[in-house]
C-alpha cells in the first residue's frame, strides 16, 4: 500500500521540519511548500491526502489559500486541517465556513497532531469503502465516488460536509442531535462543537440550493433529513 502524503504549507522552516520528521516517522510521505502560492501550485500539481495549512503567513494567507482550494475542483475535496495561534472561537469558525475539516492551535503536540490526521484519514476512507447510493428525491450521494448531486448537477462538498450530509440521509425522519453527529460523522478525536456542526450544516444548505430544504432543524436540539422530500415554500423551520 502506498504512502499517503501530507503536504505542509507554512512559512517557518522549524515548524515545517518539526513536522516532516514526526510525519515521515509515522508513515507518511510530506510534501512543504513555504507560502500560500507555492502551496496552491504543490496542491494542484499532485492532490496529497491531506494538507496542513498554517493560517498566519505573509502574503496570502491560509484562510485565502483554503478558500482557493475549495474552488478548484480538482482540490476541492482534499481534507484541510489549519495550523493556528488564534484559539478563539470566532477564528475557528471563520476557517471552518471556509471549508476547513479540523485545526489544531499552536504550539501543538506533533503526537496529537500525528493522531488527528489519521484518524481524517480514516473516516475518509471509510466512507469511500462503503460504496453505497443513496438517493433522496432528486439528491443522489455516492459514497464510493464520493460525489453528491441535486437534479443531475454535481456540488462540491469538503470531506467533513459530506460525511455529515451522508450520515443525515441515511437517517431520514430520525431527529440526529449535534452531539449524535458528531460521534456518528466525525468522532471525537477532531476539534468539533455544536458551533462547529451548525457551521458545516449552514456551508450545506448553501451548497445544495433548493436541496437544503432536505436539512431541517430542530430547534434545541439538532438536525433531521426530511424522508419526504424538500418542503414546500414556506419558508425554512
Amino acid at each position: 500500500m502506498s504512502q499517503a502524503t501530507v503536504l505542509v504549507i507554512d512559512d517557518e522552516k522549524d515548524v515545517i521540519e518539526l513536522l516532516r520528521y514526526n510525519l515521515e516517522k509515522g508513515g507518511f510521505e510530506v510534501v512543504a511548500a513555504r507560502d500560500g502560492e507555492s502551496g496552491l501550485a504543490a496542491a494542484s500539481a499532485s492532490p496529497p491526502d491531506v494538507i496542513l495549512l498554517d493560517v498566519m503567513m505573509p502574503g496570502l494567507d491560509g484562510l485565502g489559500v483554503c478558500r482557493r482550494l475549495r474552488e478548484e475542483p480538482r482540490t476541492a475535496r482534499i481534507p484541510i486541517i489549519l495550523l493556528t495561534a488564534r484559539a478563539g472561537e470566532a477564528d475557528r469558525v471563520v476557517g471552518l465556513e471556509l471549508g476547513a475539516d479540523d485545526y489544531v492551535v499552536k504550539p501543538f503536540s506533533p503526537r496529537e497532531l500525528l493522531a488527528r490526521i489519521k484518524a481524517l484519514l480514516r473516516r475518509t476512507t471509510a466512507v469511500a469503502a462503503d460504496g453505497e447510493i443513496v438517493r433522496r428525491g432528486d439528491l443522489l450521494v455516492d459514497t464510493g465516488r464520493h460525489e453528491v448531486t441535486w437534479k443531475g448537477k454535481g456540488i462540491l462538498l469538503t470531506a467533513t460536509e459530506f460525511r455529515i450530509l451522508h450520515y443525515l440521509a441515511v437517517r431520514p425522519g430520525r431527529v440526529c442531535s449535534r452531539t449524535d453527529i458528531i460521534d456518528g460523522a466525525l468522532g471525537r478525536d477532531v476539534a468539533v462543537t455544536d458551533r462547529t456542526i451548525d457551521v458545516h450544516v449552514t456551508a450545506l444548505r448553501r451548497k445544495l440550493g433548493k436541496g437544503g430544504e432536505f436539512l431541517e432543524t430542530i430547534r434545541g436540539f439538532g438536525y433531521r433529513f426530511r424522508d419526504e422530500g424538500p418542503a414546500k415554500p414556506k419558508g425554512r423551520p
